[in-house]
């Protein structure tokens, strides 16, 4: 079978995962840490994906097909295009395409988190939690 060309065109989405900065033995802070941005192609939500995610309780907003990388993982939330936050729902991997693909089901989460910037080493911990920011599209 004839191999497949994929594109990623259509915007980068960074890819982050959930920290906790609390000093130990404190309440948890959770944060956002930059981990991947990767370029991605937008995809249809088919019918039946749709469907079968209500009956799961879950409403996926988008299909996001980008580069394979084996150290995303459906616990990390992606930003797209839009700067709103996404929880990734489910990671597939789709053969005959290249370079290898990963499609990521992505739903909207209602919790929002900050991201989180780590700065040099050496820097004290309290300056580690003021330097973070609310994502926003580029």
């Amino acid at each position: 079978m004839k191999e497949k060309t994929q594109n990623f065109n259509d915007g980068v989405v960074r890819i982050c995962e959930i920290e906790n900065v609390a000093e130990p033995g404190k309440m948890p802070v959770e944060l956002l840490l930059l981990k991947r941005k990767l370029r991605y192609k937008e995809r249809m939500v088919g019918l039946k994906r749709f469907y079968e995610a209500k009956q799961a309780n879950v409403n996926v907003k988008y299909v996001l097909r980008c580069p394979r990388l084996r150290d995303v993982s459906a616990q990390d939330v992606a930003v797209p295009n839009d700067g709103k936050q996404y929880r990734i729902v489910q990671i597939q991997y789709p053969e005959d395409i290249d370079p290898p693909v990963m499609d990521l089901t992505l739903e909207e989460l209602t919790q929002h988190y900050d991201l989180y910037q780590q700065v040099p080493e050496g820097e004290p911990f309290d300056v580690q939690i003021f330097q973070r920011f609310y994502v926003r599209a580029e």
